[in-house]
């Protein structure tokens, strides 16, 4: 019974995360038929906006990097059984991003805008092009893992946890960091940057190079001089020349 119970939270929870996922696609490219976006509602006071938006950005990066870490994960697993702790994760990752959608203040005004026209097409496709990229790079390594499906369902079968690999399938061997290049394209490739966009992108930058630190230590701490040779032959969110075949570490990695 346990084991049923654990499968459908991690099958609610994993449904709940793609749809946030779709929304987030929505949300950031300010897409027509989506009811809140970056760039739509009533716009407050500059100063107000900024420390509403930095503080929803500040909560979805301590969630996403703190509960992420394994003297976190050492802890919360006395409190979380061990085979629905990524599932948790996933949860309250999905949950920040919608308390993000729900109260994020707009800045309307415009940073550069580019007319409808082709130029303006282009930059909405490598937007979503970028989004292929995230969700692309995440079934190249272990996507049900990743997303706590996988757990659930070795703990319904009774098998022990997956052990931890090192590869580079297709992108990892371009970029230690597909999943995170593929949201820096999909955040900054827009025909219409607004100030509120471009905060948002800023934001999301910056958290993006502290994230890539902080998994890459955990890495070493897992792989030691195997990942540290991965580090130099292959480049960080951009190609580097020479690179080699060395791995990444499925589990490190956060939706």
């Amino acid at each position: 019974m346990a084991g049923l119970l654990m499968g459908a939270y991690g099958a609610l929870t994993y449904l709940f995360f793609f749809l946030t996922f779709l929304y987030a696609i929505a949300f950031v490219d300010d897409l027509p038929f989506a009811p809140k976006t970056l760039d739509s509602g009533a716009q407050g006071p500059l100063l107000t906006t900024l420390i509403v938006d930095a503080l929803l950005l500040g909560l979805f990066a301590v969630q996403h990097s703190v509960m992420a870490r394994p003297a976190f994960k050492r802890w919360w697993t006395k409190i979380v059984a061990p085979p629905i702790e990524r599932t948790t994760y996933v949860l309250l990752a999905s949950s920040a991003l919608v308390v993000m959608f729900v109260f994020w203040r707009p800045l309307a005004q415009p940073i550069w805008t580019v007319a409808p026209s082709a130029a303006a097409t282009a930059l909405l496709a490598l937007s979503l092009i970028g989004w292929g990229i995230v969700l692309i790079s995440t079934f190249l390594i272990s996507h049900f893992e990743l997303f706590g499906l996988d757990q659930v369902w070795r703990r319904m079968r009774g098998l022990a946890p997956a052990a931890h690999e090192f590869r580079t399938p297709a992108f990892y061997r371009l970029v230690r960091h597909p999943i995170y290049a593929g949201f820096i394209i999909a955040f900054w490739a827009t025909p219409r940057m607004t100030l509120g966009h471009l905060f948002f992108a800023v934001g999301t930058l910056g958290y993006i190079l502290i994230a890539i630190q902080l998994e890459e230590h955990d890495l070493i701490g897992v792989f030691g001089e195997r990942y540290r040779a991965y580090k130099t032959q292959v480049g960080m969110l951009l190609p580097k020349l020479g690179g080699g075949r060395a791995g990444v570490a499925t589990q490190t990695k956060a939706p």
